[in-house]
């Protein structure tokens, strides 16, 4: 965007008023994803018979189809990306995603199998070219430097959780107490307000989102994603690498389906190296940064997102829901993260201010690291309440009470607040301009790589059990955040000031 086309957008309490058509768009897209998924794992594991079946499936088989659903709805942003950066703007992506969720949701709704998978696989399309760009176009609102750039990640994220809040509550009772198909129904009903939101806001988007025009000698210049992976040395041994071990988990495991996602990561990775060697040197440097960071982040979500598959399970069966007289639906304890989001949000906004003003260490790295170690904590909780379970052969006799669960939601919340927003603002300052959609992308999809991790902890509990899996889950966070925050200086130096250059802005 422009300097001329920012200073003349109207203003809403000294942000733009497009981030507010931005926030209620993502905040009813959020809601639909978070309803369907606080009630996918239960309608899953629910047995085929009583007046609300479900599929049978058993806890192992439930949490496997969440980690691949979860991922892939990540990964396909990369794909989303460029499809934003090469061809129709990422103003363009979000509608036609948006279509596309609103199709998935409504074809949710439908009882039958065929419908399912079909819902399944236009939401996770539809995701991947709604969300890397609208949280691109949140940055691309304000001016390089601009300190409020932050501030307006963390409201734009307040609208992400308002969303989950609210469909946790309404759609988990929908879809447990009246039917899985209505609430799955009225996730869609969500996603058809976000959608109208957003095409009324247009007139307050004009100038952000819109394709980078290019011309033919720039377009020459750009470098060939597939092709060039092998036309350097970099990235065709990257490749190779990764091809090479996608043969070797095929031959020695026989996992077809892992060995497949290899692959695909094998071109991930090169198109990852040619995108580097695209870049002048800072820009190399800060590119390097980026994808250092996203190590932090799969680590994040593949503990975090223990929420909607394992931790759900365990509200379900392990946890006593009773409050008085009330049965408080398992569901809706994925809403708490939410609503400790909305509570905290701006008291976590307004302490990094402070904090920054006092000259302390504040860089996002920092933050992301002491996210991690803070939502690791959060999972000792985890570990007592799993000792307070007693089983009597698969029979639960005595289940663990609900204040662990809430505590848990509540470290797992500050984490998230210190790490994930940050993490968005932070690929809007070190990308090249020419590659912030994919970048976005890439970090969502890296996201989706920490939630199949997240599915593979969960399966591994079926045999290990929940106690090793919460213990082990809080002392490797514990560690790899102490980690990361040892290598802060020489991660700032390869940044170059990227975050150095904010500056006040008023308005």
């Amino acid at each position: 965007m422009n300097t001329k086309a920012f200073d003349n957008q109207p203003q809403f309490f000294g942000h733009p008023v497009g981030l507010i058509i931005l926030f209620f768009t993502e905040m009813w897209e959020r809601f639909s994803y978070y309803g369907m998924r606080a009630i996918l794992v239960l309608f899953l594991t629910t047995k085929t018979t009583g007046d609300n079946p479900g599929f049978g499936w058993s806890d192992g088989e439930a949490l496997k189809l969440y980690g691949w659903y979860t991922m892939f709805v990540y990964v396909a942003s990369i794909p989303g990306g460029i499809l934003a950066d090469r061809y129709i703007g990422q103003k363009k992506a979000v509608m036609f995603g948006g279509a596309l969720l609103v199709l998935g949701h409504g074809i949710l709704a439908v009882e039958a199998l065929w419908a399912f998978y079909a819902g399944l696989i236009l939401i996770v399309l539809g995701v991947g070219c709604l969300k890397p760009n609208i949280s691109t176009m949140v940055g691309g609102l304000y001016k390089k430097g601009d300190t409020r750039r932050d501030m307006g990640f963390y409201i734009f994220y307040m609208g992400i959780n308002l969303g989950a809040f609210l469909s946790a509550l309404i759609v988990g009772y929908v879809g447990e107490e009246i039917g899985w198909h209505y609430g799955f129904g009225l996730a869609g009903i969500g996603m058809v307000l976000g959608q109208l939101v957003y095409m009324y806001g247009q007139k307050y988007l004009k100038d952000v989102g819109n394709l980078v025009v290019t011309t033919e000698k720039e377009k020459s210049e750009q470098p060939n994603l597939i092709a060039d992976i092998f036309k350097h040395t970099n990235s065709m041994i990257g490749f190779l690498f990764m091809l090479a071990m996608a043969v070797f988990v095929y031959f020695q495991y026989g996992a077809w389906d892992y060995a497949a996602l290899i692959a695909a990561l094998s071109i991930a990775v090169g198109i990852g190296i040619v995108i580097y060697n695209d870049g002048t040197r800072v820009e190399k440097d800060r590119i390097l940064v980026m994808y250092l960071s996203f190590l932090i982040i799969i680590v994040f979500w593949g503990s975090f997102e223990q929420a909607g598959g394992l931790m759900n399970i365990y509200t379900k069966e392990k946890t006593d829901l009773a409050l008085g007289s009330f049965m408080v639906p398992a569901s809706w304890f994925q809403s708490v993260n939410a609503l400790f989001i909305l509570m905290f949000a701006p008291l976590l906004g307004a302490f990094w201010g402070w904090w920054r003003n006092r000259g302390k260490e504040s860089s996002s790295i920092f933050k992301m690291a002491i996210g991690v170690i803070i939502m690791g904590w959060g999972f000792f909780f985890m570990t007592k309440a799993s000792t307070e379970v007693v089983m009597d052969g698969e029979t639960v006799v005595e289940k663990s009470a609900m204040s662990w669960l809430v505590l848990a939601y509540l470290f797992h919340t500050i984490g998230e607040l210190c790490a994930s927003p940050v993490a968005l603002s932070f690929i809007t300052k070190l990308s090249p301009a020419r590659w912030v959609a994919f970048m976005m992308g890439a970090y969502f999809a890296v996201t989706g790589l920490g939630n199949k991790v997240a599915g593979l902890l969960g399966e591994w509990s079926e045999s290990l059990g929940e106690f090793k899996i919460f213990t082990g889950i809080a002392i490797f966070c514990t560690i790899f955040g102490l980690l990361v925050l040892l290598l802060i200086k020489p991660l700032k130096r390869l940044a170059h000031g990227a975050e150095d250059e904010e500056v006040e802005t008023a308005h």
